[in-house]
Protein backbone atom coordinates (compact mmCIF):
# COMPACT_ATOMS: atom_id res chain seq x y z
CA UNK A 1 0.00 0.00 0.00
CA UNK A 2 1.46 3.51 -1.25
CA UNK A 3 1.40 6.17 1.87
CA UNK A 4 1.56 9.63 1.63
CA UNK A 5 4.35 11.69 1.71
CA UNK A 6 5.02 12.81 5.34
CA UNK A 7 4.44 16.36 6.41
CA UNK A 8 6.63 18.46 7.63
CA UNK A 9 7.27 18.38 11.31
CA UNK A 10 6.42 21.52 13.69
CA UNK A 11 7.86 22.77 17.28
CA UNK A 12 10.78 20.07 16.95
CA UNK A 13 8.18 17.10 16.69
CA UNK A 14 10.45 13.63 16.34
CA UNK A 15 9.18 10.74 13.36
CA UNK A 16 9.13 8.58 16.21
CA UNK A 17 6.94 11.31 18.29
CA UNK A 18 4.59 11.73 15.38
CA UNK A 19 4.19 7.65 15.63
CA UNK A 20 4.13 7.20 18.82
CA UNK A 21 0.98 10.14 18.66
CA UNK A 22 -0.74 8.77 15.69
CA UNK A 23 -0.73 5.44 17.49
CA UNK A 24 -2.26 6.69 20.81
CA UNK A 25 -4.93 8.97 18.48
CA UNK A 26 -5.88 5.17 16.93
CA UNK A 27 -6.08 3.50 20.30
CA UNK A 28 -7.79 6.28 21.55
CA UNK A 29 -10.96 6.47 19.21
CA UNK A 30 -11.18 3.27 18.21
CA UNK A 31 -12.38 2.13 21.89
CA UNK A 32 -14.25 4.53 23.01
CA UNK A 33 -16.13 4.85 19.33
CA UNK A 34 -17.01 1.28 19.61
CA UNK A 35 -18.44 1.32 23.07
CA UNK A 36 -20.52 4.30 22.03
CA UNK A 37 -21.75 2.01 18.87
CA UNK A 38 -22.50 -0.62 21.16
CA UNK A 39 -24.60 1.60 23.41
CA UNK A 40 -22.68 0.35 26.24
CA UNK A 41 -23.21 2.94 29.50
CA UNK A 42 -21.54 1.24 32.03
CA UNK A 43 -17.87 3.09 33.59
CA UNK A 44 -15.08 0.73 33.83
CA UNK A 45 -14.22 -0.64 37.49
CA UNK A 46 -11.06 -1.96 39.67
CA UNK A 47 -13.46 -4.63 39.10
CA UNK A 48 -14.11 -4.84 35.46
CA UNK A 49 -11.37 -7.53 34.26
CA UNK A 50 -12.93 -10.17 36.21
CA UNK A 51 -16.52 -9.36 36.36
CA UNK A 52 -18.63 -12.39 35.94
CA UNK A 53 -21.23 -10.90 34.20
CA UNK A 54 -21.09 -8.12 31.04
CA UNK A 55 -23.11 -5.25 30.98
CA UNK A 56 -26.03 -5.71 28.93
CA UNK A 57 -25.95 -4.00 25.53
CA UNK A 58 -29.24 -2.17 24.31
CA UNK A 59 -30.50 -1.88 21.17
CA UNK A 60 -31.25 1.95 20.42
CA UNK A 61 -34.21 2.79 19.14
CA UNK A 62 -33.90 4.35 15.03
CA UNK A 63 -33.07 7.96 15.04
CA UNK A 64 -35.97 8.77 13.16
CA UNK A 65 -39.46 7.36 12.76
CA UNK A 66 -39.17 4.57 10.85
CA UNK A 67 -41.69 6.28 7.85
CA UNK A 68 -38.88 8.98 7.69
CA UNK A 69 -36.79 7.60 4.41
CA UNK A 70 -40.17 6.57 2.72
CA UNK A 71 -38.32 7.95 -0.64
CA UNK A 72 -35.72 5.74 -0.19
CA UNK A 73 -36.46 3.01 2.17
CA UNK A 74 -39.97 2.05 3.34
CA UNK A 75 -41.38 1.85 7.11
CA UNK A 76 -41.67 -1.49 6.47
CA UNK A 77 -37.81 -2.53 5.75
CA UNK A 78 -36.98 -0.07 8.45
CA UNK A 79 -38.81 -1.56 10.99
CA UNK A 80 -37.89 -5.55 10.26
CA UNK A 81 -34.27 -4.57 9.50
CA UNK A 82 -34.09 -2.66 12.89
CA UNK A 83 -35.88 -4.52 14.98
CA UNK A 84 -35.69 -8.15 13.67
CA UNK A 85 -31.85 -8.15 11.90
CA UNK A 86 -30.14 -5.43 14.16
CA UNK A 87 -31.69 -6.70 17.49
CA UNK A 88 -30.59 -10.58 15.98
CA UNK A 89 -27.22 -8.86 16.12
CA UNK A 90 -27.46 -7.08 20.02
CA UNK A 91 -28.95 -10.52 21.27
CA UNK A 92 -26.00 -12.54 19.60
CA UNK A 93 -23.46 -10.30 20.86
CA UNK A 94 -24.73 -10.71 24.57
CA UNK A 95 -24.98 -13.92 24.09
CA UNK A 96 -21.47 -14.51 23.24
CA UNK A 97 -20.53 -12.06 26.35
CA UNK A 98 -21.94 -13.78 28.45
CA UNK A 99 -20.53 -16.87 27.50
CA UNK A 100 -17.05 -15.67 27.36
CA UNK A 101 -17.57 -14.73 31.20
CA UNK A 102 -18.92 -17.96 31.73
CA UNK A 103 -16.38 -19.33 29.84
CA UNK A 104 -13.31 -17.69 32.22
CA UNK A 105 -15.17 -18.20 35.86
CA UNK A 106 -15.41 -21.98 34.89
CA UNK A 107 -12.04 -22.07 32.87
CA UNK A 108 -13.53 -23.50 30.22
CA UNK A 109 -11.22 -22.01 27.44
CA UNK A 110 -11.84 -24.50 25.28
CA UNK A 111 -14.94 -22.38 24.19
CA UNK A 112 -13.11 -19.66 23.58
CA UNK A 113 -12.65 -19.59 19.67
CA UNK A 114 -15.86 -20.41 18.78
CA UNK A 115 -17.11 -17.62 20.97
CA UNK A 116 -14.34 -14.90 19.99
CA UNK A 117 -15.86 -15.65 16.34
CA UNK A 118 -19.18 -15.16 17.34
CA UNK A 119 -18.20 -11.49 19.21
CA UNK A 120 -16.75 -10.83 15.96
CA UNK A 121 -19.92 -11.35 14.41
CA UNK A 122 -22.36 -10.22 15.78
CA UNK A 123 -20.15 -7.38 17.41
CA UNK A 124 -19.18 -5.84 14.19
CA UNK A 125 -23.09 -6.60 12.46
CA UNK A 126 -24.03 -4.62 15.74
CA UNK A 127 -21.68 -1.41 15.12
CA UNK A 128 -22.32 -1.57 11.65
CA UNK A 129 -25.78 -1.49 11.93
CA UNK A 130 -25.61 1.27 14.41
CA UNK A 131 -23.56 3.87 12.05
CA UNK A 132 -25.77 2.65 9.12
CA UNK A 133 -28.88 4.19 10.20
CA UNK A 134 -26.85 7.48 11.40
CA UNK A 135 -25.49 7.01 7.97
CA UNK A 136 -28.63 8.56 6.71
CA UNK A 137 -31.49 11.30 7.68
CA UNK A 138 -34.35 13.06 5.91
CA UNK A 139 -32.57 15.79 5.84
CA UNK A 140 -29.53 14.23 4.15
CA UNK A 141 -28.22 14.27 0.42
CA UNK A 142 -26.68 17.53 -1.45
CA UNK A 143 -22.83 17.85 -1.06
CA UNK A 144 -20.98 16.93 2.19
CA UNK A 145 -19.75 19.97 4.63
CA UNK A 146 -16.30 21.95 3.52
CA UNK A 147 -14.27 19.86 5.65
CA UNK A 148 -15.35 16.58 5.01
CA UNK A 149 -15.29 17.59 0.85
CA UNK A 150 -11.70 19.01 1.40
CA UNK A 151 -10.31 15.55 2.98
CA UNK A 152 -12.44 13.58 0.60
CA UNK A 153 -10.35 15.82 -2.71
CA UNK A 154 -7.05 15.34 -0.50
CA UNK A 155 -8.05 11.16 -0.58
CA UNK A 156 -9.78 10.68 -3.44
CA UNK A 157 -8.97 13.49 -5.86
CA UNK A 158 -12.60 14.76 -6.00
CA UNK A 159 -15.63 14.33 -4.39
CA UNK A 160 -17.17 13.11 -7.54
CA UNK A 161 -14.25 10.14 -8.27
CA UNK A 162 -14.67 9.20 -3.84
CA UNK A 163 -19.08 8.69 -5.02
CA UNK A 164 -17.71 6.56 -7.87
CA UNK A 165 -15.62 4.36 -6.06
CA UNK A 166 -17.40 4.13 -2.99
CA UNK A 167 -20.89 2.72 -5.22
CA UNK A 168 -19.06 0.70 -7.34
CA UNK A 169 -17.53 -1.08 -4.06
CA UNK A 170 -20.42 -1.03 -2.73
CA UNK A 171 -22.29 -2.78 -5.96
CA UNK A 172 -19.77 -4.90 -6.39
CA UNK A 173 -19.31 -6.66 -2.61
CA UNK A 174 -19.95 -10.49 -3.33
CA UNK A 175 -23.06 -11.34 -1.62
CA UNK A 176 -24.17 -9.88 1.44
CA UNK A 177 -21.35 -7.11 2.34
CA UNK A 178 -21.14 -3.07 3.62
CA UNK A 179 -19.77 -0.07 1.32
CA UNK A 180 -17.70 1.68 4.02
CA UNK A 181 -15.96 4.73 4.09
CA UNK A 182 -13.39 5.25 6.71
CA UNK A 183 -10.37 7.53 7.98
CA UNK A 184 -7.50 5.41 8.51
CA UNK A 185 -5.07 6.99 11.43
CA UNK A 186 -1.86 5.73 10.50
CA UNK A 187 -1.51 7.14 6.65
CA UNK A 188 -3.80 9.91 7.52
CA UNK A 189 -6.31 9.71 5.19
CA UNK A 190 -10.05 8.20 3.84
CA UNK A 191 -9.95 4.95 2.04
CA UNK A 192 -12.83 2.87 0.83
CA UNK A 193 -13.72 -0.87 1.87
CA UNK A 194 -16.15 -3.07 0.60
CA UNK A 195 -16.76 -5.62 3.41
CA UNK A 196 -17.99 -9.00 1.82
CA UNK A 197 -17.47 -10.66 5.40
CA UNK A 198 -18.92 -7.50 7.86
CA UNK A 199 -16.71 -9.02 10.96
CA UNK A 200 -13.85 -8.69 8.47
CA UNK A 201 -13.10 -4.71 7.70
CA UNK A 202 -10.00 -4.89 5.62
CA UNK A 203 -8.39 -2.46 7.32
CA UNK A 204 -7.47 -3.13 10.93
CA UNK A 205 -7.58 0.23 13.12
CA UNK A 206 -9.97 2.08 9.98
CA UNK A 207 -13.32 3.90 11.81
CA UNK A 208 -15.98 4.24 9.64
CA UNK A 209 -17.40 7.24 8.82
CA UNK A 210 -20.45 6.68 6.70
CA UNK A 211 -21.73 3.08 5.98
CA UNK A 212 -24.61 2.05 3.07
CA UNK A 213 -25.41 -2.14 3.99
CA UNK A 214 -25.92 -4.21 1.23
CA UNK A 215 -26.76 -7.22 2.02
CA UNK A 216 -30.67 -7.92 0.66
CA UNK A 217 -32.60 -7.62 3.26
CA UNK A 218 -31.47 -3.29 3.99
CA UNK A 219 -33.45 -3.13 0.03
CA UNK A 220 -34.92 -6.17 -1.30
CA UNK A 221 -38.84 -5.05 -0.53
CA UNK A 222 -38.58 -2.19 -2.54
CA UNK A 223 -35.68 -2.81 -4.78
CA UNK A 224 -36.04 -6.53 -5.23
CA UNK A 225 -32.39 -7.25 -7.11
CA UNK A 226 -31.50 -3.71 -8.33
CA UNK A 227 -28.91 -3.29 -5.50
CA UNK A 228 -27.38 -0.58 -8.33
CA UNK A 229 -30.79 1.07 -7.77
CA UNK A 230 -30.32 0.73 -4.14
CA UNK A 231 -26.73 1.82 -4.31
CA UNK A 232 -27.24 5.33 -6.51
CA UNK A 233 -29.98 6.41 -4.57
CA UNK A 234 -28.25 6.36 -0.77
CA UNK A 235 -26.57 9.84 -1.85
CA UNK A 236 -30.10 11.26 -1.59
CA UNK A 237 -30.44 10.12 2.29
CA UNK A 238 -26.54 10.16 3.10
CA UNK A 239 -25.84 12.29 6.45
CA UNK A 240 -22.45 14.18 5.62
CA UNK A 241 -23.15 16.01 8.68
CA UNK A 242 -22.86 12.57 10.66
CA UNK A 243 -19.61 11.43 8.78
CA UNK A 244 -18.40 14.81 9.30
CA UNK A 245 -18.66 15.18 12.48
CA UNK A 246 -17.17 11.54 13.05
CA UNK A 247 -14.02 12.77 11.15
CA UNK A 248 -13.42 15.47 12.99
CA UNK A 249 -13.20 13.54 16.04
CA UNK A 250 -11.24 10.82 14.54
CA UNK A 251 -8.40 13.44 13.87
Amino acid sequence: MTTQPEQTLDRGETELDRRAALKALSAAMVVPATLAALGANATASEEGATRAAPPEIKLAPLPYANDALDGYLSAEILELHHDKHHAGYVKGLNDALAGLAEARTKSDFGRIKDLTRAVAFHGSGHILHALYWDSMSPKGGGEPGAELAKELERSFGSVDAFRKQFAAAAKNAEASGWGILAYEPLTDRCVVLAAESHQQMAVVGAIPLLVCDVWEHAYYLRYQNKRADYVDAFWTVANWEFAGRRLETAR
